[in-house]
């Protein structure tokens, strides 16, 4: 949330991903799914046939690395493999905007549609700014157990007052200059001041804990999916000591929630990283 009053995020692509193959079947209109409870990713290929007049059906499969019900926008990365399978079969032009309008009336989304990290209204289901990729982070992260539904946790009203309003809009210039001169000790700061005023809309009971790790290891600082169960302690990759300092956040992690997951932020533009 900014002085413009419309709620935002912003991404930070990680090294987790959903692969979607779709294969026709000419002479029938039936759309199957496996695995069969994606039923968002069904009706938007169901959707998507119609709109294109493709007088088919077929066979949706989906394979993901990404966790369902933690606020990592595992059903976005859906729908986005699922648009550009079905685009990659029918040989269709499905750029990122008519990916947005195909998924308005599904759910809100988090912006996965595009490569770079990018400022987004999810509610709105609308791109605000594209920022340069943020490769470079090593992310140790936690999960605090549970299950959410985003599209429920998205109907709910935040309500924000002016103060606030005015910090996130300086937060986010923040952001925005320290992206594009990758200042990775600034982007780690305001993700942390993010995380902290995020308690007052869905708490995290590890989150103390784990900034006082970050701040003891001298990591770069505390990430939160905002809407989910997750956190993550961030460290540079090129730091001098990046070794110790992922191993010791593991320790951290895994004491305050018996588990503990190792993940890296990636720029999908690079050829060696596999494609959302």
């Amino acid at each position: 949330m900014d002085d413009e009053r419309v709620e935002f995020l912003v991404t930070l692509p990680i090294d987790v991903w959903t692969t979607a193959t779709f294969t026709s079947a000419p002479g029938t209109r039936c759309v199957v799914v496996d695995p069969p409870h994606k039923v968002k990713a069904w009706r938007l290929a169901t959707e998507m046939l119609a709109t294109f007049g493709c007088l088919c059906g077929g066979r949706l499969e989906l394979d993901s690395s990404i966790p369902e019900g933690k606020g990592l926008a595992s059903s976005s990365a859906d729908l986005v493999a699922t648009a550009r399978a079905l685009a990659r079969t029918f040989d269709l032009t499905v750029p990122p905007d008519l990916i947005e309008d195909l998924i308005r009336d599904i759910e809100p989304t988090d912006g996965v549609m595009y490569d770079d990290v990018v400022v987004y209204e999810h509610r709105a289901v609308r791109l605000r700014t594209r920022l340069p990729a943020l490769a470079g982070i090593t992310i140790v992260g936690l999960d605090e157990g549970g299950m959410v539904d985003t599209v429920a946790a998205n109907r709910v009203e935040k309500h924000f007052g002016r103060a606030q309003r005015r910090e996130y809009t300086t937060l986010l210039a923040h952001l925005r200059d320290a992206v594009a001169a990758g200042d990775l000790r600034t982007v780690g700061r305001v993700a942390t001041r993010s995380a902290e005023l995020n308690q007052a809309f869905r708490a995290k009971w590890t989150l103390d804990a784990l900034s006082k790790a970050c701040a003891d290891l001298d990591g770069l600082g505390v990430v939160a999916a905002h809407s989910g169960t997750v956190l993550g302690l961030l460290v540079a990759d090129d730091d001098p000591d990046h070794a110790a300092k992922v191993a010791a956040a593991v320790e951290v992690c895994t004491g305050l929630t018996g588990d503990a997951t190792v993940r890296r932020s990636v720029d999908f533009r690079d050829s060696r990283v596999k494609p959302a």
